[in-house]
């Protein structure tokens, strides 16, 4: 079963380089550091060499998981959005009905979110209660600390 991923130019473009670092960078680092702990000795008796082998077979198996993920991406065009419910790469302007509070969250990837930016992932909770609800819509969501109900103000594309 394939785990499609939807992502945006600037997140596609983010995943492709660091993929390219690990193979291009990391990949030789590691072959170079098991060649040098090799010419160190006996094997049955070298940590250096054991250590050298796991970092490899772990960075291996981080390009791997990074290959597979690549290949089930897919890029998210922009313009075919629907702007009057909130999806994916919608910012969103909310009122916390408890405190009065407004904040604006842009809903993103997973791998794209980060909350000092205000982007957060479509799988949070906060993230999946907000997709599909319109300008006027009251979202109750439930966070790890109880519900929390926020009016959505506005929905745009930015």
């Amino acid at each position: 079963m394939s785990n499609v991923s939807y992502y945006t130019a600037e997140g596609l473009k983010k995943l492709k380089e660091e993929l390219n670092y690990l193979r291009d960078v990391e990949r030789p680092k590691a072959s170079q550091a098991i060649a040098e702990a090799r010419d160190k000795g006996d094997l049955s008796e070298n940590a250096e060499y054991d250590a050298a082998k796991e970092a490899q077979g772990l960075l291996e198996m981080k390009i791997s998981k990074m290959e597979a993920t690549l290949s089930n991406a897919r890029l998210i065009d922009e313009s075919q959005l629907d702007t009057s419910k909130v999806l994916v790469l919608s910012t969103v302007k909310l009122k916390n009905q408890t405190n009065g509070m407004e904040m604006k969250y842009k809903l993103v990837a997973e791998s794209e979110a980060d909350l000092k930016s205000g982007k957060i992932s479509v799988n949070s909770p906060i993230g999946k209660g907000l997709l599909g609800k319109s300008v006027g819509d009251v979202a109750e969501i439930s966070v790890p600390n109880g519900k929390m109900k926020f009016d959505i103000l506005e929905i745009t594309r930015e």
